[in-house]
Parts: C-alpha cells; sequence; structure tokens
C-alpha cells in the first residue's frame, strides 16, 4: 500500500534537493570566461553589453509576477519551469553557429532572455518551497544550517566549476591532455557542453522535489488578475511592514554597490597588478573563503540582532571600498576579499530575514519583490557608475590611461556606499522596526 510521505521525510528530501539546485543551478562552468567567451563567438563588446542589458531587464520583468505565480499554482511548478528553461537555454547557446554574426546575435538574445526568465522562475521559489517544507514540519528553526549547508557546498562547487571550466577551454592545455590538434573554436563550446550536462540534471532534480501542503492555494481560480491582485497585495504589505521593507532596502543598496565592484573585479585584479593567470586562482580563493563565511553568517543570524548584522556588515564594506580605492598593488587583494566577505554575509541575512518574516501564501512574492529591488539597484548604481566615467573622460590625462581611469572611478566607490547606507540609517531612524510583525493572510494589510 502506497504510504503519503509525512512532513520530515517532505523536509528532508527538499532540502537534499535544494542543495543540489542550488549547486548545478548556479555553479556555470563558462564563468572564468564568461566575457571572452561571448568574444570567441564572434561577437563585439557593444554586442555583449546589450546582451547582458536584455537579460537584466528580462529578470526585472518577471521577476514579482513569477513569484505570484509560485504563491498562486506551486513553487515545484516554478521551479520544473526553470529548470526546462535552463536546458533550452544551453542547447541554444551551445550549438549556436558563427557563420552569420547577425543570426548568432539573435540566437544568443534568445539565450538571454531564457537565462532571464529561469533565473526569475527559480528566485524565491526554490527558497519558498524548502522554508514551507520545514515550516510545515515545525523544523522553521533549521532554515539558517539550511544557509549554510547551501552556502559551503556552493563555494565547493564554485571551484570546481572555475577550475574546469577555465581548464577545458583553452586549447593547449586541453590538447595536451588529450593528445589532439585542438582550436579555440572547438574548445569554446567545451564548457557550454558541461553545463548542458548540469542542466539536464536540474530539471531531474527539481521534478524529484515535492510539492509542500498549502493552507490557502486552490482557494480561487489562477488568472492573470490573481496574479496582479497578490503582486498589489504584498507590495502594500511590504510598504506597511518596515522590517520587510527596511531589509530590502538595506540588502538593495549593499548588493548594489558591491556587486558594481565585484562585475569588475578581473579589472581591479589588473590594476593592482596581478597577472590574468592569477584570476582563476583569486577566484577560487573566495569560493574557499565563502566556505567559512557560511558557518559564521549562520551564527551572526542567529545570535545577533539584525542591527548588529547590518553594522558589521556595513562596516566590513566600508573597510572594502576605502582600501580598494586606494589600489594598493598585490595587498588591494585583502579589500577585495573584505567585499566578497560582505556580500556573501548580506545575502545569507537577507535570505534569513526575510523567510522568517513572510507567511506561505505570500514568501515566493515577497522573495521576488526583493529581487526585483537587487536588480534594479544594481542597474541605478551602473547608471551612476557609467555617467561618473563619462565625465571623468573629459580630463585628457584620464582619458588616455584606462587604469588610471578606472581608479579615478574607483575613488567614488566609498561615497557612493556612504551615501546609501545614509539613507538606510535615516529611513530606520525615521520608522522603528522589529522582525516577525504579524504577515498577512489575504486581503489583509500589516499596519505594524
Amino acid at each position: 500500500i502506497f504510504m503519503a510521505p509525512t512532513f520530515n521525510q517532505i523536509a528532508d528530501r527538499n532540502v537534499r534537493s535544494f542543495v543540489a539546485f542550488r549547486i548545478l543551478f548556479n555553479a556555470r562552468f563558462y564563468y572564468p570566461i564568461f566575457a571572452v567567451i561571448f568574444l570567441d563567438f564572434g561577437l563585439s563588446l557593444e554586442q555583449f553589453a546589450i546582451l547582458n542589458s536584455i537579460w537584466a531587464a528580462t529578470i526585472i520583468l518577471a521577476e514579482v509576477p513569477s513569484g505570484a505565480l509560485s504563491d498562486l499554482i506551486g513553487r515545484k511548478k516554478l521551479l520544473v519551469f526553470a529548470g526546462a528553461l535552463m536546458v533550452l537555454e544551453m542547447c541554444v547557446w551551445a550549438f549556436a553557429p558563427t557563420g552569420d554574426v547577425s543570426l548568432l546575435f539573435w540566437l544568443l538574445t534568445f539565450n538571454r532572455v531564457l537565462s532571464g526568465l529561469a533565473e526569475a522562475a527559480a528566485s524565491g521559489s526554490d527558497e519558498a518551497l524548502v522554508f514551507d517544507s520545514l515550516d510545515n514540519a515545525d523544523r522553521s528553526e533549521e532554515w539558517s544550517m539550511t544557509l549554510q549547508t547551501v552556502s559551503r557546498w556552493q563555494s565547493i562547487a564554485f571551484i570546481f566549476a572555475l577550475v574546469l571550466g577555465g581548464l577545458v577551454y583553452d586549447p593547449v592545455t586541453m590538447g595536451r591532455i588529450t593528445g589532439m590538434e585542438l582550436t579555440q573554436e572547438t574548445t569554446m563550446r567545451w564548457p557550454l557542453y558541461l553545463n548542458l550536462i548540469t542542466a539536464v540534471m536540474v530539471f531531474f532534480v527539481v521534478v524529484r522535489m515535492i510539492e509542500p501542503e498549502h493552507k490557502t492555494r486552490g482557494k480561487e481560480q489562477v488568472t492573470v488578475r490573481a496574479a496582479f491582485a497578490q503582486t498589489w497585495r504584498v507590495g502594500k504589505w511590504i510598504a506597511a511592514t518596515p522590517f520587510a521593507l527596511l531589509v530590502i532596502s538595506a540588502g538593495a543598496m549593499l548588493d548594489g554597490v558591491i556587486r558594481m565592484f565585484v562585475t569588475m573585479n578581473s579589472k581591479y585584479y589588473q590594476v593592482i597588478e596581478f597577472a590574468p593567470m592569477a584570476f582563476g586562482f583569486i577566484g577560487a580563493g573566495v569560493a574557499v573563503m565563502n566556505f567559512f563565511v557560511a558557518p559564521l553568517s549562520r551564527k551572526m543570524v542567529d545570535r545577533l540582532r539584525p542591527g548588529q548584522v547590518f553594522w558589521i556588515v556595513t562596516i566590513m564594506a566600508g573597510i572594502g571600498f576605502v582600501g580598494a580605492a586606494q589600489a594598493i598593488p598585490y595587498v588591494g587583494l585583502v579589500f577585495s576579499y573584505l567585499l566578497f566577505a560582505a556580500f556573501s554575509m548580506t545575502m545569507f541575512a537577507i535570505s534569513f530575514y526575510l523567510n522568517n518574516e513572510a507567511e506561505q501564501s505570500n514568501r515566493a512574492t515577497l522573495l521576488s519583490f526583493k529581487g526585483l529591488a537587487f536588480n534594479l539597484g544594481y542597474g541605478v548604481i551602473g547608471l551612476l557608475y557609467a555617467g561618473l566615467v563619462q565625465h571623468l573622460r573629459k580630463n585628457p590625462e584620464l582619458a588616455v590611461d584606462p587604469n588610471l581611469l578606472f581608479k579615478a572611478g574607483l575613488g567614488w566607490f566609498p561615497y557612493y556606499f556612504a551615501a546609501g547606507m545614509a539613507v538606510v540609517v535615516v529611513f530606520a531612524l525615521l520608522r522603528p522596526c522589529s522582525p516577525r510583525p504579524a504577515a498577512p493572510e489575504k486581503g489583509q494589510v500589516n499596519s505594524a
């Protein structure tokens, strides 16, 4: 006789699947050569920038609607959709022809849209599914340990992906290993083939997940109107709940400024006089560091008040930006690592607080609002930085030296960061808040 799994069994399976999903979905083998591989396919730098903008815009447009759908029709459906999109995304890229640049650009545009939709569908749904499972089993206190486990295994997987992706991309190295005559045109696709394999694995992982019991889902027909109503309902709840709004706002500011620096880290390493061959090892070092940062982050959120965690991360990031702005040869790497650590702690804390803050009926939508805020924050910082660089180019001395121009722009990061944190502090003082107010059920707004 078939026995339905217990809440504890569902929680155990979903936690294991969540760890596997995060590892396989995020550890991309093409990360160490991300920009270079697009250029190898025949695209220009301008086309590469346009494709990144398309990717970000897709996530921004799809983030919140996908969260609302996840709350209405189920987390697993969105995750299976994300897994299927990842398989299609990698197929389009891995087998894209390179003869016609115009055709290639449109195929990779399709790839970026698929990738953005997959990111939006997975964002929030994966965490909501696991937290719901733990909550149903009365084990929600295990969430911080789950986040620690995911962070540590992701660090290990990231090291593996960096090393192996860079290795299979290099035709000289692979030629020595295989004893074959290989060209860059051949090996540039090998990291993509590896990611296609992991994409298929992602799909089977999410299919094995079990949708947790939901107390309210299924009581109303799922329509476009219902999705917008869910989005509006949760948006009003966030606006009326100072703690949730503060967590999202502070996280968006921290994420935006630090992520802008992280995006340009290879240029920073070049400016502080590291050779390109060292970049992969530096990235692996970051992953090793995050392996140890994860348990530290768990202890912080479990033992400290949110305000204390905020100040620790803010001070770390502030020191990191001030030190990085000096662009000290070799020593500057320490400040880069400090910023990576602050970034990891921020992501851990935001996930912990928001999942504890939400009700089951609005969790994925709330997490999608977080993703929307983070990407908008990153976009705003990007526009500000682009405007700054354009202004700095008016200086003839900076215009002719890319390294000097980069250093000059780097010097403004502490001011961006200080201004953003000042806004967050003022908001916190004007609207005192505490975590875990009563979250609303459908049709209600918490006015705490």
